[in-house]
């Protein structure tokens, strides 16, 4: 015996996550647009989004916590929703990743469902909190650079805005950080927000530095985080 469900159930779901995605949608005008709806409107699967992830591990490492040197992010603990944003980006070249391209195609990983089951188990892993952080010279004057220009999207903590696709800033590495910052301010990072594009766009190299340090001592919150570092998984 089949059971239906109701169309006002199926709707209020469509809804939602149609508000959602259309709260973000505006970052870019993309063809990423039907995947991100698509990946949000389903339900990921912590399994298989496990299964999946051994290919993203082979860079972001196993825990997720990427490298402190910064050559990979800190993707433990990402808002599933800016998980499925920067992967249906770079499935639809909107953002340029030629490392990661090739493990995040569909004949790698599969269709919108693999994009929502792997957002849903980097979303539950463990932040570290021993990550690569900045010279810590000119913190005074990155603090309030953040407060004046970035609390706005990505919170008093980094704790970003899932709802909006803000990325979580909080724990993550100073030189990715710094990498990152460059390459929205030169263009280069074709998918960024287009209001943090105008925000930074004046931006010199000492404001760069120095905003991209403070965020880096953010610490993760107490419950996205682990006190396991990289030493601890060698002694396993």
């Amino acid at each position: 015996m089949t059971h239906s469900i109701p169309l006002p159930a199926l709707l209020s779901a469509y809804l939602a996550a149609t508000i959602s995605f259309s709260s973000f949608a505006g970052w870019n005008a993309s063809d990423d647009e039907d995947e991100s709806a698509a990946a949000l409107l389903l339900e990921g699967d912590h399994r298989r989004g496990q299964e999946i992830y051994e290919s993203c591990a082979v860079c972001h490492m196993p825990e997720g916590w990427g490298t402190p040197n910064g050559a990979y992010p800190q993707i433990a603990g990402q808002h599933r929703s800016v998980v499925i944003k920067q992967m249906a980006d770079i499935r639809a070249n909107n953002r340029d990743n030629p490392s990661m391209y090739p493990f995040a195609i569909p004949e790698e990983i599969g269709g919108v469902q693999a994009i929502a089951d792997v957002a849903v188990y980097i979303e539950a892993l463990k932040m570290t909190r021993a990550t690569g952080k900045g010279p810590g010279e000119d913190l005074e004057y990155g603090e309030r650079l953040y407060r004046d220009n970035c609390t706005e999207c990505h919170g008093k903590r980094g704790e970003g805005d899932a709802q909006k696709a803000y990325p979580l800033i909080q724990g993550q590495h100073y030189h990715y950080l710094l990498r990152q910052l460059k390459w929205i301010q030169n263009g280069k990072r074709r998918n960024a927000n287009k209001q943090m594009m105008k925000m930074i766009r004046d931006f010199k190299e000492r404001d760069l530095q120095a905003l991209a340090d403070y965020v880096s001592r953010m610490e993760a919150d107490e419950e996205k985080s682990t006190t396991m570092t990289w030493k601890d998984r060698k002694r396993e």
